[in-house]
């Protein structure tokens, strides 16, 4: 079995003649190994590593402040799903399973103990998972493995120190049984280990305990005015080895504290009456201590793999040109490489409960990182984008940023005609519409796009519309059609579309190629294509509408006159007011060309 390193408390009492002197603690490597007269497998040489972990983290104010932060950064504000929106009734399960205190502990269990763990809780009939709860990692032991090395089962006990008295309760992996209760044990691939893994600041470790002590020594010092270098001497002869024994612990006890047995007492046996207590003064030890401490935090920094200290509030100077460039290139590298990957780990847990119940989500934790830390050129799709930013981007239903982009037309417009596009493809005019559409949008520009309302774009003026003798001509497209196939039913983008019931400037029907409105009809199952060529999909059997609008203000021309139509159409077609479209805009995607999918 693979070996530990852990410091281990220990106080060895040299006789050299008459001097006693309690040595400094040592570092022992106990090992992982299997109970000889029991199924469970022991977690270091005393089978209370655990413990040894959590001392580690109660005493050392540094290692202490990095797991607490790393835990709350795991956590972030919580588990969420990009398609919560569409999937209602199996985010409500997820979010009944997984409730918040117990995800909190789980991320703390598994930065400062290497692992977690909950106990899954089945229903009467077994079809369905009812309950999962947080287990304290460190009241399991694993059994040991079957004949095919896999583990079958943990044990359970409150107190491994005394198992006598608190009898190890046998409870069942997770998928291994047919009982009511089992064990989903979470942890990551550590080489040489088979049944725990290592913690990942598993090389700090010494220094955590060594901040300790020197934290210890300095309090010890300033409370009784003791150091590990005084010599106490009795000068009234040598005592029995009995009484030396005796008087040492007196001794102990009464000067030095708690953490102070670093004192040497010395029986003289001499004529001298009293008793001195002599000093061995370090003329350095200031410089020494703080030498200790500063050594300690960059060694306990860089076994949390902490990118800067200043994501932990310590000054730094690296040569950047501001604390905010360093603090964000820290903050994106560590998350990263450290965050990422202890969530990950928990969403594949959690996905694997999940799919016991038949439950598909695609989980993320909602991040705490700051907005502008966020790196989206990476993120093509609205998940991406949400996953990145932590953000609730999502619409409440398919096709909502579309629809909050349309309008309704106003009682001073007049529709005069509304056919089905079909024209012949016009380059020049949808380059000038595409004009204002940034293919590549900046950090800033794609958040606002996706979690704007659109107020900013009804009613706007298209570069469609024209006045012609003080007549204004307004150009808009309105989604019509009918569900297909023997059911007729449509998508929900396409119905949600239908119920709206608006109508759109084309240049806001073209913003939409770039962002995700009616996800999973993409390429290979992207969430973003062309809306305006290829509507609600493949196999969709709608199309868009042109509708011609005229507006009279200003000319005395009543819109309800039986000749404001007549009069509206003469001057359109007198000027021209003729605009073309590609020919895909007026086909439903059922009938074109491999009924609308994409070619690879």
């Amino acid at each position: 079995m693979a070996s530990l390193l852990v410091k281990r408390q220990t106080t060895n009492l040299l006789f050299m003649n008459n001097i006693h002197l309690l040595e400094l603690s040592h570092y022992e490597a106990p090992v992982i190994k299997e109970a000889t007269r029991e199924n469970w497998v022991e977690y270091g040489e005393d089978n209370n590593f655990y413990q040894f972990l959590i001392d580690r983290y109660t005493n050392s104010t540094t290692n202490n402040a990095i797991i607490n932060n790393v835990s709350r950064l795991i956590y972030g504000k919580g588990l969420s799903a990009t398609d919560a929106s569409r999937k209602p009734s199996e985010y409500a399960q997820m979010k009944a399973l997984f409730h918040n205190d117990c995800v909190r502990k789980l991320a703390c269990d598994l930065k400062m103990l290497g692992q977690c763990a909950v106990q899954v809780i089945y229903t009467k009939d077994r079809k369905k998972i009812a309950q999962v709860e947080h287990v304290p990692v460190q009241l399991l032991r694993a059994e040991k493995c079957n004949e095919d090395g896999k583990i079958e089962g943990y044990y359970y006990c409150d107190n491994w120190q005394d198992t006598k008295k608190f009898k190890p309760k046998r409870i069942p992996a997770f998928g291994c049984s047919n009982e009511a209760i089992e064990i989903y044990f979470i942890k990551p691939y550590s080489v040489g280990q088979k049944y725990y893994s290592l913690v990942d600041y598993y090389g700090g470790l010494p220094y955590a305990q060594l901040e300790e002590d020197v934290s210890a020594y300095l309090i010890n010092e300033v409370n009784n005015g003791f150091s590990g270098r005084t010599v106490v001497n009795f000068n009234n002869g040598v005592p029995s080895e009995e009484q030396q024994h005796m008087i040492k612990s007196k001794v102990l006890n009464q000067l030095t504290g708690t953490y102070g047995e670093k004192l040497i007492v010395a029986f003289n046996n001499n004529s001298e009456s009293r008793t001195t207590v002599d000093a061995m003064p370090v003329n350095d030890a200031p410089d020494l201590y703080s030498t200790l401490s500063e050594e300690c935090l960059r060694k306990i920094m860089l076994s949390h793999n902490v990118t800067s200290p200043l994501l932990f509030g310590i000054a730094s100077s690296n040569g950047f040109s501001s604390n905010s460039d360093e603090l964000k290139d820290s903050f994106v590298l560590f998350n990263n490489l450290c965050i990422l990957p202890f969530q990950e780990l928990l969403l594949d847990a959690f996905e694997h409960i999940l799919a016991f119940n038949g439950v598909s989500l695609n989980l993320f934790f909602r991040t705490l990182k700051p907005l502008e830390f966020t790196d989206l050129e990476n993120a093509a799709t609205e998940e991406q984008v949400q996953e990145e930013t932590g953000l609730e981007l999502s619409g409440d239903y398919a096709g909502k940023e579309l629809i909050e982009l349309g309008e309704t037309p106003k009682e001073d417009w007049l529709l005069i005609d509304e056919f089905e596009v079909d024209y012949d493809t016009d380059e020049d005019e949808n380059t000038l519409l595409s004009s204002d559409i940034k293919t590549k949008l900046s950090l800033k520009d794609r958040l606002v796009n996706l979690v704007s309302s659109g107020t900013a774009f009804p009613n706007a003026k298209s570069s469609q519309d024209e006045i012609i003798d003080g007549i204004k001509f307004i150009t808009r497209y309105k989604y019509s059609g009918k569900g297909g196939g023997k059911s007729n039913k449509s998508r929900d983008f396409c119905t949600n579309m239908q119920k709206a019931d608006k109508i759109y400037r084309k240049e806001d029907i073209l913003r939409m190629k770039g962002q995700s409105v009616n996800p999973g009809f993409g390429i290979d199952g992207a969430a973003t294509y062309d809306i305006w060529l290829y509507k609600g999909g493949p196999n969709c059997h709608h199309s868009w509408r042109k509708q011609i609008y005229v507006a009279f203000e200003g000319t005395g021309i009543d819109v309800r006159s039986p000749l404001a139509t007549t009069i509206a159409v003469n001057k359109a077609a007198k000027y021209g007011y003729v605009i073309k479209n590609d020919s895909l805009v007026a086909t439903k995607p059922i009938n074109m060309p491999d009924r609308g999918y994409y070619n690879k």
